[in-house]
């Protein structure tokens, strides 16, 4: 039976691949239709309807023709386009407001959302007004609707505030059950990333280092809060939660009304007949029966002609995992960006100056390096270089960063993590257990190591020891160097450490607070550009026909279809969210799939960009294991 099963798998699976074959024929054939079309239509009068059924990130992950002909599209808004169909609809007369939906909003790190808001922020400069609608709010997506005219909040909703924070898995001992040898060689009191392979708890070092970070994010969260809303005492809601929600017989939505966390309690239909009074009606609309333009359709509508010239900044994207050779968009393959840049460079001479935009908690010690000489070599050609941290900018991340010569953060920018580590499995312990034992010959002491089935070598581990405090060492010169610090000062903020955006300054590791748009300003101001600035997206290019799948595959991914919507079971998915990310980091880098040799933070897991790309490989991962054991 089982072989039967086998067979009637496999050939269910050339059906699969078949059928997906066809439908790619048949996106490419609708790209085609698509690319000739007209520009969408703006309503005169209509809302621009800002759906945030997704991540916020900088930039989207790549998703493969078949993936998005089956749906499996990842659920992330890039924080450009948000940001520039904003500013663009504060100009624009044919825009009456913006409607902010939350109710699919899955979080983004603090410093993207600190972007939107301020996007936000001059929209209602204009006049013009913001409604954000959610059936419940969490941390991300209340700073995010803070910045609106009006909150609207479902009344069988609420809204849940916790700040940053939150428990990590260790392994220790379920892999000395398992009796597999994890051989570590780290510099850095700090480093931490290889703890959950050798420990049952944080380090003391560890965790106060934790602790003090999650306290300054907290700290530019409250910050951020208070300015948006003056009126919201968060820290006094947080503290009487029990007494206010007593107050109201536990009714958790007229509690954060009368906190002015919320500034209007309305059903679905009771907001969608507020916002056709402010809109006009549109019964043939997606999002409610409002006159409206949705995001995609407004930046076509609003996008520049091909073939614009003049001088112009290139924005360089590093996010995501930092890895060795080609990666698809969403993983910072050094090979990928190297050449994007060459060629970006080559084909256009109106770009006189570079951004390198960082969301990246590091990677490859090699990847990174062949990023930061791609970006030197264009300062050798007398490019200014500047750096711009986005949520997370450390380890591999800050190492690109060094080739700059001045760096952009926020104060909730995750940043530092000066440290090095490797880390090599072996099995000599597991393999003796089921009875398999290993023998050979050498012609030197490092003939077949390292050795994994045998175990490491004292030779071989002494000289992977030597190379991370070598590479330790480099790394302090490179920032000693970049930031014109003394080396001794910089070996005393680095080991590892991590720093929120608002250390990071103090400490000198960044120049100025400031979000793209400053540091975009800053290039142009060192190349004597004048004027409006063009800014040329220098990435690994989207094809036209994968657009058209993706569009279609995004309509409805299971993310959004399954995102919670009370104030508990979004914090529920949020923290699964983090787990499963956080266990596809863990699995890539013991499966040997990262460099041996890594510049990497699992810290800025706290607070950084969520990655539902890679949390839902892990998740299809474990569907497999788990149907494969029954």
């Amino acid at each position: 039976m089982k072989t039967l099963g086998l067979i009637w798998r496999i050939l269910v699976g050339i059906k699969d691949f078949l059928v997906l074959c066809l439908l790619a024929l048949f996106f490419i054939g609708l790209s085609a239709l698509l690319s000739s079309a007209k520009p969408a239509n703006v309503p005169n009068g209509a809302a621009l309807v800002l759906a945030m059924d997704g991540a916020l990130v900088d930039q989207a992950s790549e998703t493969s023709p078949f993936d998005a002909a089956a749906g499996n599209v990842a659920a992330e808004i890039q924080v450009r386009d948000v940001v520039h169909a904003i500013d663009h609809a504060a100009k624009d007369d044919r825009i009456k407001a913006i409607v902010l939906e939350l109710d699919g909003f899955m979080g983004g790190g603090q410093a993207n959302i600190a972007t939107v808001d301020d996007a936000l922020t001059r929209f209602r400069k204009s006049g013009k007004p913001v409604h954000a609608w959610a059936t419940a709010y969490s941390d991300d997506s209340w700073l995010l609707a803070a910045a609106a005219s009006k909150i609207w909040l479902n009344p069988m909703g609420g809204v849940i505030i916790t700040g940053p924070g939150g428990s990590r898995l260790y392994f220790a001992k379920a892999l000395e059950k398992l009796q597999v040898d994890v051989n570590v060689f780290r510099v850095g009191t700090y480093k931490s990333f290889v703890e959950p392979f050798t420990r049952t708890a944080a380090s003391p070092e560890a965790k106060a280092a934790d602790q003090a970070l999650a306290g300054s994010l907290w700290g530019s969260w409250l910050a951020d809060a208070k300015r948006l809303r003056p009126k919201a005492d968060v820290p006094a809601y947080i503290a009487q939660l029990p007494q206010r929600l007593g107050k109201f017989g536990g009714d958790s939505a007229k509690t954060a009304l009368d906190a002015g966390l919320v500034d209007q309690l309305g059903s679905r239909d009771e907001f969608d007949a507020a916002m056709i009074e402010l809109a006009g009606e549109d019964e043939l609309s997606d999002w409610g029966h409002y006159t409206g333009v949705p995001l995609d359709a407004y930046l076509s509508a609003t996008a520049k002609p091909l073939g614009e010239r003049g001088d112009a900044v290139g924005v360089v994207y590093v996010t995501g995992n930092i890895v060795d050779g080609e990666a698809p968009r969403g993983t910072a393959g050094s090979a990928t960006i190297r050449q994007a840049l060459e060629e970006a460079l080559a084909k256009n001479d109106d770009i006189k100056a570079l951004v390198v935009r960082v969301d990246s908690g590091g990677g490859s010690v090699t990847a990174s390096e062949e990023i930061r000489a791609a970006l030197l070599a264009a300062k050798a050609d007398g490019l200014p270089v500047i750096a711009s941290f986005g949520p997370v900018a450390a380890s591999g991340g800050y190492w690109v960063g060094t080739a700059a010569d001045e760096i952009y953060a926020q104060p909730s920018t995750i940043t530092g993590s000066i440290g090095v580590f490797a880390i090599l499995p072996s099995f000599p312990r597991a393999l003796a257990e089921l009875g398999i034992t290993s023998d050979g010959v050498k012609t030197t002491p490092y003939s077949g190591e390292p050795d994994v089935v045998a175990g490491l070598s004292p030779q071989v581990s002494q000289v992977l020891q030597m190379g991370v405090e070598n590479t330790y060492r480099r790394f302090l010169t490179l920032v000693a160097t970049a930031r014109k610090l003394p080396m001794a000062e910089v070996h005393r903020i680095a080991q590892g450490r991590v720093w929120a955006g608002t250390q990071a300054k103090e400490l000198k590791l960044v120049d100025k607070f400031g979000g793209l748009d400053a540091a975009v300003a800053a290039a142009a101001a060192k190349a004597g550009l004048k004027g409006d600035i063009r800014v040329v997206d220098i990435e690994k290019p989207v094809p036209a026909w994968q657009r058209a799948l993706e569009s279609f595959g995004s309509t409805e991914t299971e993310e959004q279809a399954n995102t919670a919507r009370d104030p508990w079971a979004r914090l529920v998915q949020a923290s699964r969210l983090r787990l499963l990310t956080a266990a596809h980091d863990l699995g890539w880098l013991a499966a040997g799939k990262g460099a041996t040799m890594q510049v990497l933070c699992i810290e800025c897991g706290m607070a950084g960009s969520p990655r539902p790309a890679a949390a839902r490989q892990t998740e299809a991962l474990t569907a497999r294991l788990v149907q494969s054991s029954r």
